[in-house]
């Protein structure tokens, strides 16, 4: 183990979990680890979420915030969904029968009987710009795919496809959650009110976190 770490896999990976709000999370070799800074748009998508609610994870990888999510309310109906193959079966192998997990390209697969449905679409998708990639720490070049990192020329590649296709899935007053870096949610914000969502930005310096969260108006509004 200490030769595996000193080579410069993830501690998470060398010990076969990552703590997550408290939870441990199983984190398979190849699946991007959790940040702790990724506490801060769980315990987010997790104030919006109500008893009953369906909620889905996209871009999941281990499903940790999928996991907090059922942890908090144990009645939600969760559905998380990864383009990564090795990424579906992490999560899948956890959450087990609390939550569907499927493989999809954000909601490609997911069932057209849910459009309107949603209270929750929570995203912690890639936002690294393509050219800051080789900035990354060893580790997170070296051991964890290039898709859960890289977003693009300017790192919102993903999370513009998430906020313009959510309306279509979110019901009247739902919301749609991603994580990006402070420099971008000006960006994300703007793009959130272009596609009818009224936008909300909100940070942890302690954590170092910035969440962009849109807001379909409710029936009526």
């Amino acid at each position: 183990m200490v030769a595996r770490r000193l080579s410069g896999v993830p501690l998470e990976v060398v010990v076969g979990w990552a703590e997550f709000c408290g939870l441990r999370i199983p984190v398979a070799e190849g699946v991007f680890v959790p940040r702790r800074r990724t506490e801060f748009l769980a315990q987010q998508a997790i104030a919006y979420a109500s008893a009953g609610d369906v909620v889905f994870e996209l871009c999941c990888g281990t499903g940790a915030i999928s996991a907090a999510l059922l942890a908090a309310r144990q009645t939600l109906e969760v559905y998380a969904a990864d383009i990564d193959p090795a990424a579906v079966a992490c999560a899948r192998g956890h959450l087990q029968s609390r939550a569907t997990v499927f493989r999809s390209d954000l909601y490609e697969d997911f069932p057209e009987s849910f459009l309107t449905r949603v209270a929750v679409v929570v995203a912690n998708a890639p936002y690294v710009p393509s050219e800051e990639l080789d900035l990354l720490p060893r580790e997170a070049r070296q051991y964890e795919p290039a898709c859960a990192l890289e977003g693009g020329s300017d790192g919102l590649h993903i999370l513009r496809r998430v906020f313009a296709e959510a309306p279509r899935w979110l019901a009247p007053g739902g919301h749609v959650l991603g994580e990006c870096s402070e420099q971008q949610a000006p960006l994300l914000a703007k793009w959130a009110a272009s596609h009818e969502l009224s936008p909300q930005t909100v940070t942890d310096p302690e954590l170092g976190a910035t969440v962009v969260i849109g807001t379909r108006p409710a029936a009526g509004a």
